[in-house]
């Protein structure tokens, strides 16, 4: 049997659950999965008592959220580059006799995300979510704006990226003339800034999806642009959870496609 539940705080409104639930049963597996609610203080003392082979009730993997994805760097020495290049993680997975860790976030965007080098980026904000998107795209394009409240996330954003030139930009920059947005700030973050775009024929990916939707995602649509919606990066990434906690590999495409229409009303 597997289990695996997903941690954080707070963890009651996650649709991981619903997500994973759905692809054990598509996988014809007996699988748990379950919402947790576990912060920075208690997350320690979680996983040294349910991270033994001999525990009560064996675990296969966990999902981070908020405010994990730093913290659980320091659960393994065995921590994918990547993630410990992005300082976030968003995994924890069986790997040999310990755990592995590493940023399915990471992989996410790099599925989701088609650039050529001279694409126009900008990022919204710079938090774990950000520093996965901005590394994923390292050595993908030349140049990435960053608009931040908070300029000391600079100095991660640029460690997560070390072969791009990453500008810091004020958060009311005009996104007008960007080939590619990503917003990844919190809901009502960005609100007061989205009637701001008069233009695009770019792409959004905004990483929230609920509320949705967004203000910037209603007015990005209206103008025309194409827009990759939160529950798009939260399945993608999960697709890659599923694989290492299960140790299944199956097609992405058709488990994707099952678990969007799976979580289409929610």
């Amino acid at each position: 049997m597997i289990r695996a539940a997903v941690l954080g705080s707070p963890i009651a409104h996650s649709l991981s659950p619903k997500i994973h639930t759905k692809a054990f049963e598509l996988l014809g597996i007996v699988g748990a999965y379950q919402a947790i609610e576990v912060d920075e203080k208690t997350f320690p003392t979680f996983f040294a008592e349910n991270s033994e082979e001999n525990s009560e009730e064996k675990w296969n993997g966990f999902s981070l959220t908020m405010p994990l994805k730093e913290i659980v760097l320091q659960a393994s020495n065995q921590v994918d580059d990547r993630a410990r290049r992005i300082n976030s993680a968003n995994t924890l997975y069986r790997l040999g006799n310990g755990w592995g860790v590493i940023s399915t976030d990471y992989l996410a965007f790099e599925n989701l995300l088609s650039v050529d080098t001279n694409h126009r980026v900008v990022i919204i904000g710079g938090g774990g979510t950000a520093r996965a998107a901005i590394g994923s795209l390292n050595s993908k394009v030349k140049t990435v704006d960053v608009l931040l409240r908070n300029s000391a996330r600079m100095q991660a954003m640029s460690k997560a990226a070390p072969d791009i030139r990453v500008n810091q930009c004020e958060m009311g920059t005009s996104l007008d003339s960007y080939d590619l947005i990503i917003q990844t700030t919190p809901s009502g973050a960005y609100d007061q800034y989205a009637a701001n775009l008069k233009s695009t024929t770019g792409m959004l990916l905004e990483c929230l999806y609920k509320p949705w939707p967004t203000h910037l995602a209603t007015r990005f649509a209206e103008l025309g642009g194409t827009v990759i919606s939160g529950k798009e990066l939260l399945v993608e990434q999960a697709l890659f959870q599923t694989e290492l906690f299960t140790q299944m590999k199956f097609d992405f495409a058709k488990m994707r496609q099952a678990l969007l229409a799976h979580i289409s009303s929610d």
